[in-house]
């Protein structure tokens, strides 16, 4: 086969055909491309067959394509004018790539799927590209993605927000939780943010949601019980669980600064001891632990304080939980330790939302994992320099998006 033959081919030309190909000095190939005569020709705006040529054409305008060994190919076309009957004069649609790019649609795809595990840095230098073409078509396969993905109803919806640079800036992530993947991104994570995706949602997909879980941000609860008012809210266990941990871990730095002597040298080094789970302890740790459990300190009130609210997420009658968490709430509040005070009175705020949990069994434990990807995009690309950039990618690699 021809080269010539091969790449009308494989590029899916019917009205266009390969004159001849050049190999440049660079070591570059260059395809010249023109029109068959007789063949109709597309509108570049509707897609319908043009009424008539113009006799007029643009200036040749040169697209990227799939190396060939280790070649670069180019493809050169001077696009004709056409008459449609809807749009009138219009450019000619090319077949082998989208509007306003300049690479062809199997280089478009080629770079859209490995932008899904690499840094836009190292796709341009893997194709051969400007760093600014990989941005562009990232941001096309996003654009069409949103525009053209399958569309599930919400019944789990998760809600968290994540860092986007230093001074308290911050993106607002919606999740489907039972497909694992992202639904929508916001700047900031305020009140108007989630009403932004109730907007953008429209009320009768809104119905359909049954849980929303999230953590016990003010702004998230009021746009939520608003938007959403037959939606149960499940607060999360592992960021209330979080809570109790930070709670533990404020008692053992007020411990620590009142220890002297020998006590503050068998005292060093015990963060993670009070932290983790006994059942995940090594032998030589839970010994250690054990000997810490003796001694008459604040610190070991705080952890069996967190060892007993573990309970709670084993019941799964509410009234058996509800019973144990008033329990653990009145211990709480008179144990003198300030930081459990505070948890207590934050639980019994949102008594409702924790008590969930024994009906609904949703967690963000995906949530969280799929935070840990949204970070790790914005680590391998040492960040991004605008909100919709960083927005595109998350949307890129974290959405499942189809891809033209």
């Amino acid at each position: 086969m021809r080269m010539e033959t091969f790449i009308r081919t494989s590029l899916g030309m019917k009205a266009h055909f390969v004159v001849r190909v050049e190999e440049l000095p660079e070591g570059e190939l260059l395809a010249q491309v023109d029109r068959l005569p007789g063949r109709r020709l597309q509108c570049g705006e509707c897609g319908l067959p043009a009424a008539k040529v113009a006799k007029t054409r643009r200036p040749a305008r040169r697209w990227r394509d799939l190396r060939v060994r280790d070649h670069v190919l180019w493809l050169v076309y001077a696009p004709h004018w056409v008459w449609c009957s809807t749009c009138g004069l219009r450019v000619e649609k090319i077949p082998w790539a989208d509007k306003w790019q300049r690479v062809t649609h199997a280089l478009f795809r080629a770079v859209a799927i490995l932008a899904r595990k690499l840094d836009w840095a190292s796709v341009a230098a893997h194709f051969r590209l400007n760093w600014k073409t990989v941005a562009a078509v990232v941001e096309g396969a996003v654009l069409w993605g949103l525009a053209h993905r399958p569309w599930k109803p919400l019944h789990l919806v998760g809600l968290d927000e994540v860092s986007r640079r230093k001074g308290q800036q911050y993106l607002t992530l919606v999740y489907d939780l039972e497909r694992g993947r992202v639904v929508w991104v916001g700047k900031d994570r305020d009140e108007a943010t989630l009403q932004r995706f109730f907007a953008w949602l429209g009320k009768r997909r809104a119905r359909a949601i049954q849980v929303v879980c999230c953590d016990m941000w003010r702004p998230y609860l009021a746009a939520v019980r608003t938007a959403v008012p037959q939606a149960t809210v499940v607060f999360d266990r592992f960021h209330l669980t979080q809570h109790c941990n930070q709670a533990v871990d404020e008692v053992r730095r007020a411990t620590w600064r009142q220890l002297q002597g020998r006590e503050r040298v068998e005292f060093k080094r015990t963060r993670f001891l009070w932290l983790a789970n006994p059942e995940n302890l090594t032998r030589e740790k839970r010994t250690r632990l054990s000997g810490l459990l003796r001694l008459n300190s604040p610190v070991v009130k705080g952890y069996l304080l967190k060892e007993d609210l573990r309970r709670f997420w084993d019941y799964r009658y509410t009234a058996w939980a509800a019973a144990h968490l008033r329990q653990w709430l009145w211990r709480a509040s008179h144990s003198r330790l300030a930081p459990f005070q505070e948890l207590a009175a934050m639980i019994r705020t949102h008594l409702d939302g924790v008590l969930a949990w024994t009906r609904i069994r949703v967690t963000n434990g995906a949530l969280e994992g799929m935070n840990n990807k949204v970070k790790a995009i914005s680590h391998r690309a040492f960040g991004y320099r605008t909100t919709w950039t960083y927005i595109a990618n998350i949307y890129h690699c974290c959405a499942r998006l189809p891809l033209p």
